[in-house]
């Protein structure tokens, strides 16, 4: 582990056509201690092609392929691979603003954390401004998780020097395998906190699992019954909680 090194674990997926935007965003951080992780997870389009350019420019950046086996496991590949104090994961076509890691970090300090996330916009295709800016609360624990994930991918930082590295779910493949890896970190640290200020851009698609909630309706009961083992009824309880959650969060 290097102190004070962020490891960024981008999965790629047939991306070409947003990695490049997603890679500058990195490039143009004022935190400047970081590797970016890129695990091409059996592209069929030109992403490697693409990805190959930036690890030319810059050593930071360093590409990985494996055959498809969703964004869990991508991810896990990157974590292995990390070398860095932090873990950041960034998706293929989400964004940061400048002063992202800066920011994070300095909140990480400020309140002594293990894990901290912040607010965002939601972005369409065109990388223009498509619904509210998600503004999240100031600190989440345990069970304000159950209810709703106020955690979104691109945001979230977590530094490894006390619990060590923390793996994803594979057997979720590329759903609700991040939410479960939040809840993981949580259940150590506690409490995590959140940066109000909007830096970091996710990008919603017309087919994102974010518009589809009937897709993850099954998975997310199953995070509740069999991950977390929270018996029927309260299973039941937290899946109507999260469902009314996830309609104001995605109505706006």
């Amino acid at each position: 582990m290097q102190k004070g090194l962020v490891s960024i674990i981008t999965p790629v997926y047939n991306a070409q056509r947003f990695i490049p935007e997603t890679i500058e965003t990195v490039l143009a951080q004022t935190y400047v201690n970081w590797e970016m992780l890129i695990i091409d997870d059996g592209s069929k389009d030109d992403s490697a092609k693409v990805i190959s350019e930036y690890v030319q420019r810059d050593n930071r950046i360093k590409l990985f392929s494996q055959q498809n086996g969703g964004s869990a496991a991508a991810r896990n590949n990157g974590i292995r691979r990390a070398n860095g104090q932090y873990i950041a994961l960034l998706d293929a076509d989400d964004l940061w603003e400048p002063t992202f890691l800066e920011r994070q970090l300095a909140l990480m300090k400020e309140k002594n954390a293990t894990l901290v996330y912040a607010s965002h916009k939601r972005i369409d295709e065109f990388s223009k401004e498509c619904m509210k800016p998600f503004i999240v609360p100031e600190k989440v624990d345990y069970n304000s998780m159950l209810c709703t994930c106020s955690i979104s991918c691109l945001t979230g930082l977590y530094d490894t020097e006390r619990f060590g590295k923390i793996y994803l779910r594979e057997e979720f493949k590329s759903l609700r395998d991040d939410y479960i890896y939040w809840l993981e970190i949580i259940k150590n640290c506690k409490v995590a906190y959140g940066n109000t200020d909007v830096i970091a851009s996710y990008r919603v698609l017309n087919n994102s699992t974010s518009r589809n909630k009937k897709k993850v309706i099954k998975p997310q009961f199953m995070v509740y019954y069999k991950v977390e083992k929270l018996g029927l009824i309260r299973s039941m309880y937290y899946l109507m909680r999260w469902a009314i959650k996830g309609y104001s969060k995605y109505s706006a």
